[in-house]
């Protein structure tokens, strides 16, 4: 295994073939320091279980001595991923390993919005697609504005107003609908409201959000009037998850656009949404593929 820099990553996806088509596919994660045998470990076990490696990927960081590991592969018959959690956990208190095994289901996912849908079009567009690597189970706003669009495309739509007064009871109300429809993930798809630390804390993990700029650039009202009279040359947008540290949790993906003189604040903006609907809909797809390593402050990307 590679361990001479940070930056040292084995990346070797295996073609599944036509043996693994049709068959059940699971994903095993897996973080721990690093040290001789772990991969050796992983293999040795699936096989042991009849479980074909169709993707493999593993980063060993050698700043923080820590290893990152995401393996793909399919059984020949039902996956049980109790079972294999249950069993590998005696190899995983070997290396002091934090691991999960997931199956085949997708994600749920609940989108919240306000008053810009270009976010929430692309979402639906790449869901029904069947790209967007999760299932979206309904859009939640403080609005009623995108009640049309998230209809026509025969999602339930709720209406959640928020206002100083109420933001207690919307947000215990949004934690009710995270339970009720078993909502793997929340996209936060241009929501205009600040979540308080509890819900932050409440959502660890499991929610991200879309900023309108590489951060922490033009924070605020009106954040393209703010590039243009800067004069950028870049215009970004970075998909993160969710901290009580507004806009500061760690990034999952960044767009950047080229953009000249030319661009007015409308322009910008324009250029701006395309960029907030690429960083978006990767993130949500990584995440929902459990290619997103969390470790602190920072993120693994297995793409």
């Amino acid at each position: 295994m590679p361990t001479d820099s940070a930056t040292a990553t084995l990346s070797a996806p295996l073609a599944a073939g036509p043996a693994a088509s049709g068959r059940p596919r699971g994903v095993l994660t897996l973080t721990c320091r690093e040290r001789p045998g772990i991969v050796q470990a992983v293999t040795s076990f699936l096989l042991e279980h009849g479980l074909d490696i169709v993707e493999h990927h593993q980063f060993d960081d050698s700043e923080r001595e820590t290893l990152f590991l995401r393996t793909a592969f399919a059984a020949d018959d039902v996956l049980d991923v109790p079972t294999l959690e249950r069993e590998f956990a005696s190899v995983a208190d070997g290396f002091g390993m934090t691991f999960a095994f997931h199956g085949e289901e997708k994600p749920r996912l609940l989108v919240m919005v306000s008053k810009f849908g270009h976010c929430l079009n692309d979402l639906i567009f790449r869901w029904r697609a069947g790209t967007l690597g999760g299932d979206i189970a309904l859009v939640v706003s403080n609005h009623p504005d995108l009640r049309p669009m998230a209809e026509a495309a025969g999602l339930p739509f709720v209406h959640v107003p928020s206002t100083a007064a109420t933001k207690a009871e919307a947000e215990a109300r949004l934690l009710e609908l995270v339970a009720v429809h078993d909502i793997d993930l929340v996209v936060l798809a241009r929501y205009m409201q600040i979540l308080s630390d509890d819900l932050c804390r409440s959502l660890e993990g499991r929610a991200i959000n879309i900023h309108h700029s590489f951060l922490p650039g033009f924070k605020g009202a009106k954040p393209y009037h703010q590039a243009y009279a800067r004069g950028v040359k870049l215009v970004g947008a970075t998909a993160h998850y969710v901290t009580p540290d507004l806009d500061e949790g760690p990034i999952i993906e960044q767009e950047v656009i080229r953009v000249d003189h030319g661009h007015h604040p409308n322009r910008l903006a324009t250029v701006g949404q395309d960029a907030e609907c690429l960083a978006l809909s990767r993130a949500v797809r990584w995440h929902c593929e459990h290619r997103v390593l969390l470790h602190g402050s920072s993120t693994v990307i297995f793409r």
